[in-house]
């Protein structure tokens, strides 16, 4: 029972609102989704608040008075050290206090534009227990759709395995943006690179992908960065990423986002880079007839974002293709005793109800994500280059949120609405990146009456989230159950600061009154000198840190001792398998990256139909 007491006393529930009391409920929901680490270290820490509770007071935080629960946390927060602890328990509490919020005031009501496109979906407890096709695709992503499409285009038999579910976007209008996030995401959204700091990483889990849960911004792999996979790493397929970029761009209907339903978070972003001579300008999204939601991170309710399960698995449906859900990919079947080598022979699958099948291809085209296809390679015995599960770069990623004497209301508009490229130079890329309250990597400062004012005057605040283009310090552990290592470069800690001060000049220049870091120790800046001062004191690695679009890991190149997989996207060491997803991109795309993906993926399906 400590869970109520913990969350009255962070959120300084004092009876006289209804919706604090429904929190705790909502946090079971939000704990019930996690992986048992997570879940039970959260649950530890509230009774270890309450232990202290208990030691100061004789009694526990449910028992105590409002005013007593406040002594309690004024008495825990006195304790410097423990802040980043608290910060990180807070994450839960407020992404259920977020909804309940939503609720309380009036969650506005949507509706689907269209209807989807038909896909071709069977459950894998309904797939048969031996099946045959041309070609086994693991994953239905961004690079899994493409390659799906272009080998069902070409005539080829081809089975598309999901270990996630198909959510129409129905589904989406009719559940809660929390419900929504704990069933599209891997782990709940909890998935953590160890290191210092930790590192929050979330994917996606879904029919789809994680281009169901991401923001919809699409940029093109800058040339820069195309040049350099060619002449550093050898991979070829690089010279042919423009004709695929522009048709990953057409199959998407990547466009500039309109003004008309920017939202304030982003025409503020826009002005203050205005006022002081910045490049900036709205988003290309895959987006047509954006509403505005901002919910694209939990699935878009209204079916105007293009993931790839509403824009490229019905073509490959249409031309053939077949997906099966819930199904996890235990290993790739390998014929070692054939002539010529080792050679794909298939896959085995696991469904949900722990009942395995097999699917016979002599094609595999691994698309897992840079995250999972490592472990699935080296369960299938196909992990013995000492290179694989390296290389992992992962867009460290930072926010600052600056308070407006006016409403801004950011919840109300684009989620990622603008884009500040005056430092992409420098590896830093700065987007106007608003949330549903609770939902965001920022993180309120403060506990209890602290917090409970944050989160009343949520309304106030304006967001800018910054990512860098990082040096691949990461690395992909594990065979059943993925583990994760990064180690923030130092080179990149200096330019997450110097994110974090251009995102304050922006916010300080659009008007903003204070500027909230995120850092527990030093959670306001009223001016840009007094911000000058926190980060000239402040080490990279206390900065409250998310990841994003990991890639890298069964990187592409023409060094055999350097690439696990060949210039054309074939792993090395066997015959029939392919690698196309995020996890063969050579180095850091530096941008978001679902149409570097895409446009790999094509060029590695077109390589194999012409080889």
């Amino acid at each position: 029972m400590s869970l109520p007491g913990f969350v009255a006393a962070l959120l300084a529930d004092d009876g006289t609102a209804s919706w604090p009391a429904r929190v705790p409920a909502r946090l079971d929901a939000v704990l019930a989704s996690l992986p048992f680490p997570a879940r039970a270290g959260v649950r530890a820490a509230a009774r270890a608040v309450d232990t202290y509770a208990v030691a100061r007071t004789g009694r526990g935080l449910a028992a105590l008075r409002p005013g007593e629960r406040e002594a309690v946390l004024a008495g825990l927060g006195s304790h410097r050290a423990l802040l980043p602890l608290l910060d990180v328990l807070k994450v839960p509490v407020l992404l259920a206090a977020g909804t309940e919020r939503l609720f309380h005031d009036g969650l506005p009501p949507v509706a689907p534009a269209r209807p989807d496109p038909p896909l071709d979906c069977t459950p894998a407890g309904a797939w048969p227990a031996r099946s045959t096709a041309d070609a086994v695709v693991v994953g239905s992503g961004a690079g899994g759709a493409m390659a799906a499409r272009t080998l069902a285009r070409a005539g080829l038999s081809v089975v598309v395995l999901e270990e996630g579910h198909h959510h129409s976007t129905a589904s989406f209008g009719r559940r809660t943006p929390l419900d929504r996030f704990a069933g599209l995401y891997r782990d709940g959204g909890a998935t953590v690179a160890l290191g210092a700091p930790p590192v929050l990483l979330p994917t996606g889990r879904a029919v789809g992908g994680t281009t169901v849960v991401n923001a919809g911004t699409c940029y093109r792999t800058p040339d820069h960065v195309q040049a350099r996979w060619a002449r550093d790493f050898g991979f070829v397929l690089a010279e042919r990423l423009g004709p695929c970029l522009d048709e990953a761009e057409r199959t998407l209907r990547v466009a500039r986002q309109p003004l008309d339903v920017l939202g304030a978070n982003g025409r503020l972003a826009l002005a203050g880079a205005a006022r002081l001579g910045w490049q900036a300008a709205p988003l290309r999204r895959n987006a047509p007839g954006c509403a505005g939601s901002c919910q694209c991170v939990v699935g878009c309710p209204t079916g105007a974002k293009q993931s790839v399960q509403l824009s490229v698995l019905p073509d490959a449906c249409a031309a053939g293709a077949r997906i099966v859900t819930g199904a996890r990919v235990r290993r790739i079947l390998v014929d070692r005793d054939r002539p010529g080598g080792a050679r794909a022979a298939g896959v085995c699958v696991r469904g949900d109800d722990g009942r395995e099948s097999e699917i016979l291809a002599p094609l595999v085209v691994v698309a897992a994500g840079a995250l999972q296809s490592p472990p699935l390679l080296r369960r299938s015995g196909l992990g013995g280059h000492p290179r694989l599960g390296r290389n992992l770069s992962v867009h460290p990623a930072t926010s600052l949120a600056g308070r407006f004497a006016e409403p801004v209301t950011a919840w109300q508009g684009v989620l990622q609405s603008a884009g500040i490229e005056e430092h992409h130079g420098a590896g830093v890329l700065i987007e106007a990146t608003a949330t549903p309250p609770g939902m965001g990597s920022f993180v309120l400062p403060g506990l209890g009456r602290e917090l409970r004012r944050e989160l009343d005057g949520a309304e106030h605040l304006a967001t800018l989230g910054a990512m860098i283009a990082d040096r691949p310090s990461g690395r992909v552990l594990g065979r059943d159950r993925t583990l994760l290592r990064y180690a923030l470069d130092r080179r990149d800690g200096a330019r997450l600061l110097r994110a974090v001060r251009a995102m304050g000049e922006v916010l300080f220049a659009a008007g903003a009154e204070e500027v909230l870091t995120g850092v527990p120790t030093a959670p306001r800046a009223r001016t840009p000198a007094e911000l000058d001062s926190v980060l000239a004191e402040l080490c990279p690695r206390r900065l409250h840190l998310s990841a994003y679009h990991p890639t890298g890991t069964v990187a592409a190149g023409a060094d055999p001792a350097r690439a696990p997989a060949d210039p054309a996207g074939r792993l090395r060491g066997v015959r029939g398998v392919l690698v196309a997803d995020a996890s063969v991109l050579p180095g850091c795309p530096e941008v978001n990256p679902q149409l570097s993906i895409m446009a790999a993926a094509l060029a590695v399906a077109e390589a194999w139909l012409g080889r």
